[in-house]
């Protein structure tokens, strides 16, 4: 990662105007309301290039930046000065056009230093600016629009700055019409290249040579064409041995080759000369025009960053996000860059701490980490995978993350120390997103809870928003008091044994350490053991957490039930409301036409009145008549013989008779009742079957033996659990409210089974153990 320095060759934003003469001095208008202080301080935010590079592989974004700088074509800062607004527009303006990249460049602002002082560049420097003056002359011609297309047509290229672009070819070499020299040059070269190949093809073939050459290849022994022969080759072939071959042979450049060799170098060093004094007349051009040359050097890498991000947007379908004022940050559909194949998050984190709880590895760090990812990618341009349109993110000074352990040979400094180490750092700053995962991590976590709630409602009172991952349910205790502090839980699917990877806004969530740990192959006997010991009283609170996140999954998904049926009820009200206005103009439509067509016939009737000729009176009467007749009345169609249970369509509006009376119908359409008249209602489709009636008998047989003591001794626990469960169902048959269970002692692998079925049976209200003189710890006592 390079020193972001070199930000200082970015323009902030600005078009520079050039009249088109040599000695144009070209001025930067600023765009944005960013001010040079401004500006400075936000560029110096990640200059330790070290620390930078540390968030980015905290982050897990490595694979990220890696694909986003294989888009440059030279590298530079994230960073990009002035008005990010403008940028982003211009990047979207960028996005919609097809256009090729620029080609990979050097460094220039040694060279602009050096221009500076009037020196001569090499060619080679010379062409890379020619590379960057053609790119934006090729760029002119694409006609962009809107704030990209204004940006570009206030660039004006002297025109000395065109003809130096126009004098290179695409690999770097002068141009034959710059200098007529170099094609003879050129010329000369080839042919004494075509006589080198020529000679060396006759000595090959040679009658007297044949016999001293090992083979027939021609070597390049330091750039210089030999042939391998043995030894005794001096008396048929004049040259000068250049090396020995591993055999014991030797590399001989025959003389007549050499000196076409030193031919073509005396052309090579003619050439050089020749490029030497165009480079001398372009580096002095280059110098009257260096105002012009620092702003298109600065244009090109804003241009190319503008580049980097729309092919890293178009590689990988991402969205680009526009950082908001504020500080919140609400993600739809975000899935983090490094992740495979994601499952998409939607969060809305408005307030200032963020408490994940919940499931180990239920990707609660993952959590921390998308959502200072997104901070971090929106706050540079960076394009992710998001829903752009429904998300907001706020925009931060600066980022951090707490999640690796400090502790090492080389820093000498414990787990716990090292945080408040780091932690101790963050009372001097402002306007900070910073996480912290497994934030009780290194110490005592009775202590941890009250020093960290202590210290982070005091960042909260700097400014400061933190995303904190934990197990610590006191410590979650303490925050979820402060309005300021948003709770979120890890869910556990117990049906499937393992994480969804989903959230749960607005509780706690339990850490499911016991089910984690037999997932992943810890004996069960062992995770028995835990668990008792852990304690009956904490694993009701665990089961307590349990039930609470199972009943707000269940309200949120009702609440999203509530919600489509809510969206589907508008939906109809629209559809209705557009069916009655359509209506309502048919219907007029009708009575105007009725209006004027009864209109019609009784002027024909008023004229007949009024006519002294009786045969014309006849005649304008039965006209009269026959516009009567033609009078088109309105069909009214008889309404539908209809029962429950037959579909019908209202409209566009599909449905199943729910209940009928003389006039209206209710009808059923994805679980919205609506009364509707039965004339509107037409029969749609195939009258399904009416559901056959099934009839359920149930005989229930008391048990011939009952008794209200079961001993299950020297049963497996298997075995005791299916005679324990039939022994209940035929308690419950006789009426039994309280019954005796005898298990034993022993290993207590009975017990724990016993104990573990009656907990979970339904029917059970509560059971203890017997007292001393009943069984003591080997019995249970069940009350039904």
């Amino acid at each position: 990662m390079r020193n972001f320095k070199d930000n200082q060759n970015l323009t902030r934003g600005g078009v520079l105007q050039a009249n088109g003469r040599e000695n144009n001095v070209y001025r930067e208008q600023r765009n944005g309301d960013i001010s040079d202080a401004a500006a400075h301080r936000e560029q110096k935010e990640f200059t330790n290039a070290e620390g930078f590079e540390r968030l980015i592989k905290i982050l897990d974004l490595q694979g990220y930046m890696e694909r986003f700088n294989s888009f440059l074509a030279r590298p530079k800062p994230l960073f990009m000065a002035g008005d990010s607004r403008l940028h982003y527009e211009k990047i979207l303006e960028l996005s919609q056009k097809q256009f090729d990249p620029p080609a990979p460049a050097q460094n220039l602002d040694d060279a602009l230093m050096r221009l500076s002082k009037q020196a001569t560049l090499h060619v080679s420097e010379i062409f890379e600016f020619a590379k960057i003056i053609g790119y934006f002359t090729y760029l002119k011609t694409l006609k962009f629009e809107g704030k990209l297309g204004e940006w570009l047509a206030k660039i004006e290229i002297p025109q000395p700055m065109l003809k130096l672009a126009n004098s290179f070819d695409k690999n770097g070499e002068l141009k034959d019409e710059v200098d007529e020299r170099l094609s003879g040059i050129r010329d000369a070269f080839s042919a004494k290249r075509a006589q080198i190949d020529a000679d060396l093809r006759r000595l090959i073939y040679s009658k007297s040579v044949a016999p001293y050459l090992v083979d027939t290849q021609v070597h390049y022994i330091s750039s210089v064409e030999a042939l391998l022969v043995r030894g005794g080759f001096n008396h048929v072939l004049k040259g000068t041995v250049v090396a020995r071959s591993s055999g014991g042979y030797f590399y001989v450049a025959p003389e007549n080759i050499q000196k076409l060799k030193k031919e073509q170098s005396e052309l090579l060093d003619k050439k050089e000369e020749i490029v030497y004094e165009h480079c001398k007349i372009f580096s002095s051009a280059m110098h009257k025009a260096l105002p012009f040359l620092k702003f298109i050097n600065g244009a090109f890498d804003v241009f190319d960053a503008y580049c980097a991000r729309v092919f890293t947007a178009k590689s990988a379908d991402f969205e680009f996000v526009l950082p908001s004022g504020g500080s919140n940050l609400k993600l739809a559909n975000f899935a983090h860059p490094a992740l495979k194949n994601p499952k998409s998050i939607s969060i809305d984190f408005s307030k200032k701490v963020l408490l994940i709880t919940g499931v180990n590895a239920g990707g609660k760090s993952m959590l921390l980490k998308s959502l200072i990812a997104a901070a971090f990618l929106a706050k540079y341009l960076l394009p992710m995978r998001i829903n752009a349109q429904n998300s907001q993110i706020g925009n931060f000074k600066e980022f951090d993350a707490i999640i690796e352990d400090p502790q090492n040979v080389k820093n000498d400094i414990s787990t716990f120390a090292g945080r408040m180490v780091h932690f101790s750092k963050l009372f001097t700053k402002k306007n900070l997103l910073i996480g912290v995962d497994e934030i009780e991590l290194g110490t005592d976590f009775e202590e941890a809870a009250s020093l960290y709630g202590v210290m982070i409602e005091r960042l909260m009172s700097q400014d400061i928003k933190m995303i904190i991952t934990t197990h610590h349910k006191r410590l979650a205790m303490l925050l979820a008091k402060n309005p300021d502090v948003e709770l979120v839980a890890a869910l556990y699917d117990e049906e499937n044994s393992r994480p969804k990877f989903e959230f749960l806004k607005g509780t706690i969530g339990k850490s499911y350490a016991f089910e984690t740990a037999a997932r992943y192959g810890i004996a069960a006997n062992l995770v028995a053991q835990a668990k008792k010991i852990y304690g009956e009283d904490k694993e009701n609170l665990n089961e307590i957490i349990t039930k609470t996140l199972n009943l707000e999954v269940q309200l949120k998904e009702k609440l999203e039930s509530a919600e489509k049926k809510e969206q589907k009820l508008d939906s109809l009200i629209e559809n209705l409301k557009e069916q009655k206005e359509r209506a309502e103009a048919e219907q007029h439509e009708v009575i105007i036409r009725l209006e004027r067509e009864y209109f019609k016939a009784i002027n024909e009737a008023r004229r007949a009145i009024n006519l002294d000729d009786t045969k014309e009176k006849q005649r304008a009467l039965n006209r009269a008549n026959e516009a009567k007749r033609a009078v088109q009345k309105p069909e009214i169609s008889a309404p539908p013989e209809l029962k429950v249970g037959d579909r019908v369509k209202y409209g566009k509006i599909k449905g199943v008779v729910a209940s009928l009376s003389k006039n209206d119908a209710v009808i059923q359409t994805d679980n919205v009742s609506m009364r509707v008249p039965i004339n509107q209602l037409k029969i749609s489709g195939e009258t399904p079957a009416p559901a056959k009636k099934s009839g359920i008998n149930l005989s229930v047989q008391k048990p011939q033996n009952a008794s209200v003591t079961l001993d299950l001794h020297g049963l497996r626990a298997d075995e005791a659990v299916q005679k324990l469960d039939k022994f209940i169902s035929d308690s419950l048959v006789m009426g039994f409210d309280e019954v005796q269970v005898y298990h034993g002692i022993g290993t207590g692998k009975l017990a724990y089974a016993v104990k573990n079925f009656l907990r979970e049976h339904p029917s059970v209200k509560e059971f203890f153990d017997a007292p001393a003189g009943q069984g003591g710890f080997g019995a249970q006592i069940v009350r039904l």
